[in-house]
């Protein structure tokens, strides 16, 4: 082939190219309109397409969006399952799906049926939407290279079985999951197998089980959420290089609730998130390689409950403020290190006035010690007895770990960056 057929060859192509997306055609729709349904509206449409449906309710079946177009409400039209199937399957490239309220998407204990779902798609938008009563809201599945923004997400999920999650994704890359609020629903936002995500500026509030819940998925970064009054805040397991800052995880409580779950997770970095009013502020399981720094500990049962496991960990640089137990161990064994922290419980002095305790400080008390081997003993947790056993553990360490002990506790709060 000569440069001449080369060329010819190109302008051809983009000839086609402009014929087939170069123009974007408006297909209305409205229960009055020659269209009066999206299903019809996508019969008819072509890649590039854009599907303008008005305010209204419309009963439809599920809807298969095969075609790259943009399908956007005015007014928020309802789009209505009737408690029989799924809403919204998109298999195409290159789709918006912004201003719908998708509703009653059926219950179904053989399939995972969803309000929105991307199935093997990419480069997709899912903006501004309200998705209520739906099994599963928005549910991806090797998904790529999209965005989930501004959603309000409400289920009415009563038990973990009979319910979906709000957002989910499965084998999927790439997905950015911003500003969005989900509550009612199994887990608020779950993960598994999906990889360089980012979840910020979320709300997860009041959902079953976890606000946000991690799987087998690695290098994703959450920042900025909020999770409060879920059975527990967040779970990350099986992970690696999960980067987690400037989060708030508050009233998760429940005899074995906690802020967040660490379990079988290397080589992340925490920092800048604030506990508070947890019965656990993080639970840690097999967790290793971490860095906590700059996060506020406060009014939590335990602040943290390190199990087996847990190795070269490192704690600096964080404030200890009112927790019932700053720390929890269930192994006298341990390498990881507790450093320049501040300790509300700290009674240490510090007479050069350098703005770090003059005496180290333990921060395991041995009531602690003594519940986590012995749970039943929590109910004398208000007695005078307790106070002896600390007292005299104080005075002569000999049951709580020698390890874990803070040798410059800071005098003064740590300053938190600026969220």
């Amino acid at each position: 082939m000569d440069i001449t057929q080369y060329r010819h060859l190109v302008w051809i192509g983009f000839l086609l190219f402009l014929h087939t997306h170069g123009h974007t055609h408006e297909i209305r729709v409205c229960p009055t309109c020659p269209v009066p349904s999206l299903t019809i509206a996508l019969e008819q449409a072509v890649d590039g397409d854009h599907i303008l449906v008005q305010a209204g309710v419309y009963t439809e079946k599920t809807i298969e969006v095969n075609k790259s177009v943009t399908i956007e409400g005015t007014d928020y039209p309802i789009i209505d399952g009737s408690n029989n199937n799924e809403l919204l399957h998109v298999t195409a490239d290159h789709v918006t799906i912004k201003g719908l309220h998708l509703r009653n998407v059926g219950t179904s204990y053989t399939e995972d049926r969803a309000g929105i779902r991307i199935d093997h798609a990419a480069h997709f938008l899912i903006e501004n939407n309200k998705l209520e009563d739906a099994f599963f809201a928005i549910y991806l599945a090797y998904a790529k290279h999209g965005a989930i923004i501004r959603n309000e997400i409400r289920g009415n999920a009563e038990n973990e079985v009979s319910s979906g999650n709000g957002i989910h994704l499965w084998y999927c890359k790439h997905i950015r999951i911003e500003k969005n609020t989900v509550t009612g629903h199994r887990d608020g936002i779950y993960f598994e197998f999906a990889d360089s995500c980012q979840i910020r500026e979320n709300l997860s509030i009041r959902n079953l089980r976890y606000g946000l819940h991690f799987m087998f998925s690695n290098d994703d970064v959450y920042s900025a959420n909020t999770f409060s009054e879920n059975g527990s805040g967040v779970a990350v397991m099986f992970s690696r290089r999960i980067a987690m800052y400037d989060n708030l995880f508050e009233n998760n409580w429940g005899s074995a609730s906690y802020g967040l779950l660490l379990k079988e997770i290397y080589d992340t970095e925490i920092h800048n998130n604030l506990f508070v009013r947890n019965t656990i502020g993080i639970n840690l399981e097999g967790a290793t390689r971490i860095r906590y720094y700059h996060n506020q500990f406060e009014g939590n049962g335990w602040a943290l409950r390190i199990s087996g496991g847990c190795l070269e960990n490192a704690f600096y640089q964080n404030n200890f403020q009112g927790n019932t137990f700053d720390i929890g161990m269930q192994s006298s064994a341990s390498t990881n290190t507790f450093d320049d922290n501040y300790w509300s419980e700290y009674t240490g002095y510090d007479l050069d006035r350098n703005g770090t305790g003059d005496v180290p400080y333990r921060p395991v008390k041995l009531f602690s010690y003594v519940i986590s081997r012995t749970p039943e003993a929590l109910v004398l947790l208000r007695s005078w007895f307790t106070d002896i056993l600390n007292f005299a553990e104080k005075i002569t360490p000999v049951l709580t770990p020698a390890t874990v002990i803070d040798n410059n506790p800071r005098m003064e709060p740590v300053i938190m960056n600026d969220k």
